[in-house]
């Protein structure tokens, strides 16, 4: 018999967007400080070999909310302007919205229309720059922004904006908020999940999904932090054996570059501006945590922590998402339950692969509620509980990219202990050992010592494509060269069928 309503958990489902997975101090970052995340790991499971399968903004939330791999969901790259609700299945909130809970999102859904709620009962909206709506939209930004509103509503304000400071979106520079720390959208989202805590119904659980727009660009923390990374000292830059064989695409000083060498002061800045970011979420988090506690909440609700999708952060001279390499994929992983239940062992590393997809059955299973068969991810709560029963061997992820000269797929298999990467337009294949080598610097692709595990992944790889429309494997091998779309047919033929009227 499942639980009744109000015997269910109250959850809370915390998503920042590009925080690379190693970005915590728990897992030993050499200087990024997190304690309240740090404190949340301690008290629950931290998943360290965590990814994304489709690491941009758009396609990773799609799997987020409907609990599907790429394969299932069709969105192979970043595309705005697809309908979310007419492309995609059953979302959690749905969900968990029809066994009793009141759901609630804040912060960043980034799904279109700007407005859809995904099965929440209530959106509460701050999607960041938001080009789309600001390009294609309706000009009345406020329509698609609760932020923007809030923020115009508050003395000295009327008519401000988050971007008044200039820094870029998606721009390698970093300098410190322009406005009261109050005001920064990063604080801004904690208030209002503290007003929802207010005001929500307290006859029936919650499903509250907090999304931060920050650790993504604009780099711009408040000055106190800024100050704090700057000062710090830094490692050195990471950098692959293999960048030479595609530096012939790799350009100098690109702002907004996504290959490209930056000066040594401007990478400085950018990683202290980017720290600064996730040790303001940290506080914040924490905010929240006392908040939950204040009105007595805190014993009844579980808390899982994740990110989209990581960022380059200059890595082998790349910058923001969209390549498997593990500082775009991997991401941060915390499940914490309840404190009222026992069976939950705390402080536990995790190093089974796990994927976004695998969030919301693993909240469902928190709630006690079936899981759809839509859903082609897998509960990690039994994990989380000390189960040592078999898991999956290794996933696939993919994402659409025009890198290294060419639009392709960047395809990639892991368990999180090896991988083995294919670029399918020039074809270009590499093999990492994680365990001996965590940051990708040596490609292991022609090592004939190697050939063994070679064979054994790129077979992993052949099986996860076959079949697949773009014809990325004929007679049992792969296939360069292919058209590549950001979605499949089937994903567009919705668009065409919404364009249609």
């Amino acid at each position: 018999m499942e639980p009744t309503p109000r015997n269910r958990p109250h959850i809370l489902l915390i998503c920042v967007d590009q925080m690379r997975g190693d970005a915590l101090s728990l897992l030993g970052h050499p200087v990024v400080r997190t304690p309240y995340l740090d404190q949340l790991g301690r008290r629950g499971t931290v998943f360290t070999n965590a990814y994304s399968a489709t690491p941009t903004c758009v396609p990773a939330r799609v799997a987020l909310f409907t609990g599907q791999s790429p394969e299932a969901h069709g969105r192979y790259g970043y595309r705005e302007g697809v309908p979310f609700t007419a492309a995609h299945g059953t979302t959690v909130a749905t969900v968990l919205g029809e066994h009793g809970y009141q759901t609630q999102a804040i912060g960043k859904m980034h799904v279109f229309p700007e407005r859809s709620r995904a099965g929440f009962d209530n959106v509460v909206l701050h999607d960041g720059f938001l080009h789309f709506g600001r390009r294609h939209g309706n000009r009345n930004l406020e329509a698609n922004d609760d932020y923007l509103a809030w923020l115009h509503r508050q003395p000295g304000h009327a008519q401000s904006d988050h971007v008044d400071h200039g820094a870029g979106c998606n721009s390698q520079v970093a300098r410190p908020w322009d406005k009261a720390e109050a005001l920064h959208p990063t604080t801004w989202t904690v208030t209002q999940a503290i007003d929802f805590l207010r005001r929500r119904d307290t006859t029936a659980p919650f499903f509250l999904y907090l999304s931060f727009h920050r650790p993504h660009a604009p780099y711009d923390p408040p000055q106190w932090l800024l100050e704090q990374y700057l000062a710090a000292e830094h490692p050195d830059q990471v950098m692959g054996d293999w960048v030479a064989d595609v530096a012939e695409h790799l350009t100098d000083g690109e702002v907004e570059g996504e290959f490209t060498r930056q000066p040594d002061d401007v990478r400085r800045r950018v990683r202290a501006g980017y720290w600064g970011l996730i040790s303001q979420i940290d506080f914040q988090v924490n905010r929240l945590m006392e908040a939950l506690s204040d009105h007595g909440l805190l014993e009844d609700t579980a808390v899982v922590f994740t990110s989209d999708h990581g960022d380059m952060m200059g890595d082998h001279h790349m910058w923001r998402k969209t390549v498997g390499y593990e500082g775009s994929a991997k991401v941060p992983l915390i499940v914490t339950l309840p404190p009222s239940d026992d069976a939950h062992p705390r402080g536990a590393l995790r190093a089974e692969v796990a994927e976004l997809r695998d969030v919301m059955p693993t909240l469902l299973g928190i709630a006690g509620v079936t899981v759809p068969h839509t859903v082609d991810g897998r509960s990690l709560l039994p994990l989380a509980r000390g189960d040592d029963a078999p898991w999956r061997t290794h996933i696939h992820g993919e994402h659409t990219l025009h890198r290294f000269g060419m639009w392709q797929a960047n395809h990639w298999v892991t368990d999180g202990h090896h991988k083995l990467m294919w670029f399918s337009g020039d074809g270009r294949q590499q093999f990492f050992d994680l365990d001996a080598d965590p940051h990708e610097e040596h490609d292991l692709i022609d090592d004939p010592s190697r050939s063994r595990d070679v064979a054994l992944w790129r077979g992993r790889l052949v099986e996860a494509l076959t079949g697949r429309e773009e014809g990325f494997v004929a007679d049992g091998d792969l296939v360069a060269g292919r058209p590549v779309t950001t979605e499949s047919s089937r994903v567009q033929q919705v668009i065409d069928e919404w364009c249609a009227g």
